[in-house]
């Protein structure tokens, strides 16, 4: 007599922790492979679910993408906010905000490429939730330069806007054959080195050393004290001498 099958036991998740799941295993997949190259049944593999549970929460492949940039927004927003509020001085917040940046770049080739070439291009993208989450991201560099203006570091035309895309477009150019799998980069170097230039073009000039007081023997002050001067040496003895 032949034994029993065994029941299989399935482990139902809740929905909230089965999504979670599978965005992760998903980042983890597209940071590897990249879109183009990722595959559905490797994420439901490594998930460890079958493909068809992954289209009960996601619509597609580019939905799970685009599910999966969104929250990688969210958490680079929450991680600039909670860093900054301890970062003094308008170049310090400057420049971690510039090299939180291409860290991020540095860290995710994979889904930065996603994002200049599959999102940021598409027609819908200025009403997406991608535009809302990048309009937050680089508002940061809008607020820092606004209160180094207003505390008086910054000059009081600094263009804003201008001063905001030159940083960001400046990473983006840098950095793009790292972006395409071409060479290297080196976040601090850059963060350094960009800050410093922009800085260079906005900061408030220091104020003007005070000029050396002149020694002119045509003032009649300076006459009177060099008269009296020299009175006071006739008079003063010499260390240990009498009186």
């Amino acid at each position: 007599m032949s034994a029993p099958a065994t029941k299989r036991i399935v482990v139902r998740l809740p929905r909230e922790r089965r999504v979670n799941d599978i965005l992760e295993v998903a980042h983890a997949v597209f940071t590897e492979r990249g879109y183009e190259a990722a595959a559905m049944s490797d994420i439901a593999e490594r998930a460890g679910v079958v493909e068809g549970t992954i289209y009960k929460y996601f619509e597609s492949k580019r939905d799970l993408m685009f599910q999966v940039m969104a929250r990688w927004y969210e958490g680079m927003v929450a991680d600039y906010a909670d860093q900054l509020s301890g970062i003094q001085g308008t170049r310090n917040r400057l420049r971690f905000v510039i090299w939180r940046h291409v860290r991020s770049i540095e860290d995710n080739p994979a889904l930065c490429r996603v994002f200049f070439r599959e999102i940021r291009t598409g027609a819908d993208y200025d009403a997406s939730v991608f535009h809302e989450h990048n309009r937050r991201y680089t508002h940061f560099v809008v607020r820092i330069l606004r209160e180094g203006m207003a505390n008086g570091e910054l000059r009081p035309d600094t263009p804003v806007a201008l001063v905001r895309d030159m940083i960001f477009g400046g990473v983006e150019h840098h950095t793009w054959n790292y972006v395409c799998g071409r060479g290297r980069i080196d976040a601090n170097d850059l963060a350094d080195r960009l800050t410093d230039m922009v800085l260079a073009g906005i900061a408030m000039p220091a104020p003007p050393m005070p000029a050396p007081l002149r020694r002119d023997a045509a003032d009649p002050l300076v006459e009177k004290l060099d008269a009296l001067v020299r009175r006071l040496e006739r008079v003063t003895p010499p260390e240990g001498g009498d009186p």
